[in-house]
């Protein structure tokens, strides 16, 4: 069973009008480009068709306006992602939309949508409101999402708490964001959030953010007495187990986040296990056509039993019921 772990959707409802052929990128309060929207988002139709003509079973809606959005919008995207299930049966399967800093309210939605809809994950976004994973203020998130037994899905944040690096040629969207998941990795690991939650699965979107080409010089710099930050509170600190631990036995990464480039998948094979990797296209962001969804799954499966366990071998290190709730 092939399921995509990162397919975006919006409902009709938060457009003023249907957008036809239009394509509409927002900006963010710095200038940069933040988010592209088209009819692709709510067409779920033809969401169907492109999984049909790519051998997709199955994808797991997500929405960029309810990433650590408002209480109300949260809710309308989970409704729309509950009933796109009942529209679709056994296609979609929705994701819980809640601000993991918003307090009671938000943990009682994250409370509904595990109970009452039945959804198997939680997205957030790499960064919000000016703070990172491992501030002590996420804490009862993580502690909720962990008794829930809610996979938390880390997509990269939509706006960067310090953009003014990536000012220019849309580089906040193209590598900021990347780095932007490069460091959440690190903090969940360092800050002991991972330790502290030893029940808590944590995906990581876009390979988090390329991380295999950086790991030579991650673990270097997790020598403290080298370089010299060693009982340093911030700096020095590092978590109960050797960072690879993290990487091999409690994250979990996909294939999401590099336009369909089977090199990128291939690269983190050299650092990522294939046992903790699953598939992700981006569907219909950076993806919105069905012959490179095809090349892609072509191309993983062409990657011989690494590739086979990436497309469907690994689904049930999310969604350990995945089969039933398909065939439900």
């Amino acid at each position: 069973m092939i399921v995509d772990f990162q397919h975006h959707f919006t409902p009709r409802e938060l457009f003023k009008e249907d957008l036809g052929d239009k394509r509409i990128l927002t900006y963010d309060e710095t200038g940069a480009p933040s988010y592209t929207s088209h009819a692709l988002l709510y067409d779920l139709d033809e969401h169907i068709r492109m999984m049909d003509a790519s051998g997709i079973d199955a994808a797991v809606l997500t929405s960029g306006a309810g990433m650590c959005a408002p209480l109300d919008r949260s809710i309308l995207i989970n409704d729309k992602a509950r009933r796109a299930e009942r529209d679709y049966p056994g296609r979609f399967i929705g994701c819980a939309h809640v601000h993991p800093l918003g307090g009671a309210e938000s943990l009682k939605e994250l409370a509904r949508c595990a109970v009452e809809l039945g959804f198997p994950g939680v997205v957030i976004t790499s960064e919000v409101n000016g703070l990172f994973l491992d501030a002590p203020e996420f804490e009862p998130f993580w502690a909720e999402a962990e008794r829930r037994g809610l996979y938390v899905f880390v997509h990269p944040a939509l706006k960067l708490n310090y953009p003014q690096p990536f000012d220019a040629f849309d580089t906040a969207r193209a590598v900021g964001r990347e780095f932007s998941l490069i460091m959440a990795t690190i903090r969940l690991i360092n800050s002991g959030v991972l330790d502290r939650h030893p029940n808590l699965t944590v995906q990581m979107a876009h390979l988090s953010g390329g991380i295999a080409s950086m790991l030579g010089r991650i673990r270097g710099f997790q020598d403290k007495e080298f370089w010299g930050t060693a009982g340093n509170p911030r700096h020095g600190a590092i978590p109960e187990k050797d960072f690879d631990y993290y990487l091999s036995e409690r994250l979990v990464f996909d294939t999401a986040g590099f336009c369909g480039a089977i090199g990128s998948v291939k690269t983190a094979l050299v650092e990522l296990p294939a046992a903790r990797i699953v598939f992700a296209t981006d569907y219909p962001q950076e993806i919105r056509t069905h012959e490179p969804v095809k090349a892609f799954v072509d191309g993983i499966r062409a990657m011989g039993p690494e590739g086979e366990s990436i497309l469907a071998g690994n689904v049930g290190l999310l969604i350990p019921a995945a089969r039933a709730k398909a065939a439900e």
